[in-house]
């Protein structure tokens, strides 16, 4: 009977030992969900305002890059008036709205401000079917035709879907931003050039969660006539 009982012990002294030593379950672990990386966004500071402009870096990937590098002076060019090469230097800071049209688009980006500069290279258009001029506020390169795309660039101010396949769309601005194109776009001019144009100081180029998401308002495209393609008195953007 004692030998039963000892026997008894030892069996429930080793269960005991064996829970003891037996590792603690450990709880489940969460993997962090991926950090969701914004598109970049370009704040135009001006002389009447600022305007936040989501970039299309996916759709664009040529013009984004291309206006990034001048916005922040990565990005080499040769001045229009000086013919000097400029390293450093952001190209926008200075420059103006040169080209405004009420009911269509506001233009600048030409460090020469005439309308006619360029920053000393061309680069190819990018289109897609997915990007068209369905809305206010598309931020677009103006050019003189296929593939001569350098710094000049336009915002809408209402949906032109006359102008698809013919322009690089590389943003989108917000509501905001469309607002101070319309009042821009109403400036007293000589022609369609303001009397007192518009500056452009700096543009800001913000990346990652700071950057600020630009809303894509839904708008119904209404039917124009073609804009003609005078040299004089274009109704398209062109440099």
């Amino acid at each position: 009977m004692r030998t039963l009982f000892c026997t008894f012990v030892l069996i429930a002294s080793s269960s005991l030992l064996g829970m003891a030593q037996a590792p603690a379950a450990k709880p489940p672990v969460r993997t962090p969900a991926a950090a969701t990386i914004s598109p970049p966004t370009a704040v135009i500071h001006t002389t009447a305002g600022d305007m936040s402009c989501q970039l299309f870096d996916k759709e664009a990937p040529i013009g984004v890059a291309n206006f990034i590098g001048l916005a922040n002076g990565t990005k080499d060019w040769t001045s229009p008036v000086s013919h000097a090469k400029k390293h450093g230097v952001p190209l926008y800071d200075g420059t103006i709205f040169h080209r405004v049209i009420p009911q269509f688009m506001i233009q600048g980006g030409d460090p020469a401000g005439s309308g006619m500069g360029d920053p000393g290279y061309k680069f190819k258009n990018e289109t897609s079917p997915s990007l068209t001029f369905d809305r206010p506020g598309r931020l677009a390169y103006a050019n003189a035709g296929p593939d001569t795309n350098g710094s000049q660039f336009f915002i809408t101010e209402v949906p032109y879907p006359s102008l698809n396949g013919g322009y690089t769309i590389f943003g989108q601005c917000d509501p905001a931003a469309v607002e101070l194109v319309k009042t821009i776009a109403r400036m007293a001019t000589d022609g369609e050039r303001p009397l007192r144009p518009v500056k452009i100081t700096h543009i800001e180029i913000q990346r990652g969660a700071g950057a600020t998401a630009a809303p894509k308002p839904a708008s119904k495209a209404t039917p124009r006539a073609k804009p003609s393609t005078a040299v004089k008195k274009p109704t398209q953007p062109q440099q």
